[in-house]
């Protein structure tokens, strides 16, 4: 039996990283008659109609019961529109985003896409955030359970190696698992599940393993990324469509007028593992 060099990537995803090519990752490319009749974008914003570049608020006259106020209107420069819009998008994220540590994470993102160069996106928090999700799963379903599994299937403890079918023993564990994803319920009011609506690609990487004593240790790198960008399936699903930060959200991203860029989001968090020979788990 072969032994396993380190360190080596016990498994990744169909979905490879840096995929550009998907629909999520569009952006400028759909018309005014496009957004507005196949993806039903006509109230975009609360404050702006970004067709007309106009704002809107109502006059300060007194409250009548016969007669409704008159709506001012002042036209704005498309610098002016997008930047009204930003701040919009950035209130409405704050319904997503009210508690934790992490609730500040979703006011970063939305300002890296309004700088528009459409770089990937890291943060020390969202790192911290995806090892604090690792770890604290405590399931039947943990992945890092999953993991200690396979590596007591192919470990030859008399000659202290890892067999050379590692990868294959770990991707037979992982499908019966959920890999690394803010779905929790409190994730729905701490912004991950915002930032993170899904993950997109993922790969393992197991670093350094050390066997003696029937015992081994070592260490293990989860790297995780997003597509912080909306596909119009996104948009077409209710649930997306029935909130005016979604809506809002695709026009700044996929309107010619606009085209603001997504970018991907990178996380990253290496973990120790540890177990024992014939170890029940």
């Amino acid at each position: 039996m072969s032994a396993v060099i380190f360190p080596k990537i016990i498994f990744k995803t169909r979905r490879w990283m840096d995929d550009y090519s998907s629909d999520d990752m569009r952006y400028g490319d759909l018309s005014e008659s496009q957004l507005r009749n196949d993806f039903r974008l006509t109230d975009i914003s609360a404050h702006v109609d970004p067709w007309r570049l106009t704002t809107f608020r109502a006059s300060p006259q007194r409250q009548s019961l016969f007669y409704s106020p008159t709506i001012i209107q002042e036209k704005i420069t498309p610098a002016r529109c997008a930047s009204l819009l930003f701040d919009e998008f950035r209130q409405l994220a704050r319904m997503f985003s009210f508690y934790g540590p992490y609730q500040h994470v979703i006011g970063e993102m939305i300002t890296h896409m309004q700088k528009n160069s459409g770089m990937p996106f890291r943060s020390s928090s969202l790192d911290a955030a995806l090892r604090e999700q690792i770890m604290s799963d405590t399931s039947r379903k943990s992945s890092l359970l999953k993991i200690n599994k396979a590596l007591n299937a192919v470990i030859d403890w008399d000659k202290q190696i890892v067999g050379s079918s590692l990868e294959e023993a770990v991707i037979a564990q992982l499908k019966d698992t959920v890999l690394p994803k803010f779905i929790r319920l409190k994730d729905s009011i701490n912004g991950l599940a915002l930032v993170v609506h899904d993950t997109s690609a993922t790969r393992i990487t197991l670093n350094t393993l050390t066997i003696e004593n029937n015992s081994y240790r070592g260490t293990v790198t989860f790297e995780v990324q997003d597509h912080f960008g909306l596909d119009k399936n996104d948009i077409r699903s209710k649930v997306f469509y029935q909130f005016r930060l979604f809506r809002l959200w695709f026009y700044l991203q996929r309107s010619q007028q606009f085209g603001y860029r997504p970018f991907m989001t990178n996380m990253q968090a290496t973990v120790e593992i540890s177990g024992m020979r014939d170890e029940k788990m």
